[in-house]
């Protein structure tokens, strides 16, 4: 009896470890991914704060400033930390998509913004900062499909490897 439990729990641990390798690099880059995107929502909003609140920026001035500010911040960290492993058609390239797919998460998040600020008419600070927090929300969901499919996306040409370029390999995660 207990040698039957103790197989069970050791199958069910199995499952669990298996799963886990195979989601490992998935489970990293999400990870990393929202670090970085942590780090880009705390520069988002405390410039985008200061420049509304503080200096009375309009709305949407105060949303793109703090934008390209947390969109350089976060390019950085996604390209030499949560994707660095992804080999990439280079640096132009991957730049030139990153700002373009950043492009259309900010337009995601001003219409989010937009809608609440102007067309509901929600102007306290409160209000401004919820309808910032959904549009980021909304368009990291974006961005984090966009930029694996995209950006990062492990490409490489075909005489540089071929089929291997299809394959991630778990990196060190220290």
């Amino acid at each position: 009896m207990r040698g039957a439990r103790r197989r069970e729990e050791l199958s069910q641990l199995s499952l669990i470890r298996d799963y886990y390798f195979r989601f490992q690099v998935l489970v990293h880059e999400v990870a990393k991914f929202g670090v970085v995107g942590l780090i880009g929502f705390v520069v988002q909003l405390g410039v985008q704060n200061a420049l509304h609140s503080g200096a009375h920026v309009g709305a949407i001035t105060s949303l793109t400033v703090a934008y390209i500010m947390a969109t350089i911040v976060t390019f950085l960290g996604n390209r030499h930390w949560a994707f660095k492993h992804r080999k990439g058609k280079g640096l132009r390239h991957e730049t030139m998509l990153f700002v373009l797919l950043n492009v259309v998460g900010y337009g995601i998040q001003v219409g989010i913004v937009d809608i609440a600020y102007y067309g509901l008419g929600y102007k306290d600070g409160l209000s401004y900062n919820i309808a910032t927090i959904i549009g980021i929300g909304l368009a990291t969901l974006f961005r984090l499909f966009a930029y694996r499919t995209f950006v990062f996306n492990n490409h490489q040409d075909a005489g540089d490897g071929g089929a291997e370029a299809d394959e991630l390999y778990p990196v060190s995660t220290k």
